[in-house]
């Protein structure tokens, strides 16, 4: 592969000093997830967004978390005469390979793809609608969320929208069979989330108020 560059200097020189770091302070524990395998004890989809970082918030240790990321953290309903993309390879794998006991979706502020699917839908980002744009095709997932709430005092609250696209999500994991099943035999729960970069806060979704409140 000619077209293969080198790795830049300074990635390289954050390599050494992990190795040197966090490697040699977790050097049995890595060999322990070698030898004996992973078994996280969750799912976490996260955004694509360079700001977000889920492990960092979680606090979690390599071997916790089966991460899958995606523009705007979205889960799609489950179909299965058209359903091969990565999202529904990577919960397959957490729910029946791994046993996964959560799954979390990690909404944020400030989300690019649903400000993108809000453009859309409101007629302000036409491009979107070319059905050759890989981006517009993934982001109309999220219109339900849009559609919510539309006609309503939050239509044009983008965090509302990136709330509510994360309950979309929550209830599009109930369409896929071995999820629901697990949920219904209390092997599986599912947790919403909303983080807000610029505070640094991070909100969870309690269904018995069915509203986001801080953590």
């Amino acid at each position: 592969m000619q077209h293969a560059s080198p790795l830049p200097s300074f990635l390289i020189d954050r390599f050494h000093a992990w190795k040197a770091d966090d490697y040699s302070a977790q050097e049995a524990h890595f060999h322990d997830l070698v030898d004996n395998g992973q078994h996280p004890h969750s799912m976490l989809i996260s955004c694509c967004d360079s700001r977000v970082n889920g492990t960092d918030i979680m606090g979690a240790a390599a071997g916790e978390f089966f991460i899958h990321r995606n523009i705007a953290n979205f889960v799609p309903p489950h179909n299965p005469d058209n359903g091969e993309h990565g999202t529904a390879a990577a919960l397959l794998y957490a729910v029946t390979a791994l046993g996964v006991q959560h799954i979390t979706i990690m909404g944020h502020a400030h989300c690019g793809g649903v400000q993108g699917c809000h453009d859309m839908c409101s007629g302000k980002n036409e491009a979107l609608k070319d059905p050759n744009n890989a981006v517009g095709r993934w982001v109309s997932h999220i219109e339900p969320a849009f559609a919510r709430l539309a006609g309503t005092d939050k239509a044009d609250d983008i965090h509302a929208m990136e709330q509510e696209a994360v309950l979309v999500s929550l209830e599009n994991l109930l369409s896929y069979p071995f999820i629901a099943e697990a949920v219904a035999s209390g092997k599986l729960a599912l947790h919403g989330l909303w983080h807000d970069i610029r505070e640094g806060a991070l909100h969870h979704y309690n269904a018995d108020k069915g509203a986001f409140e801080a953590l």
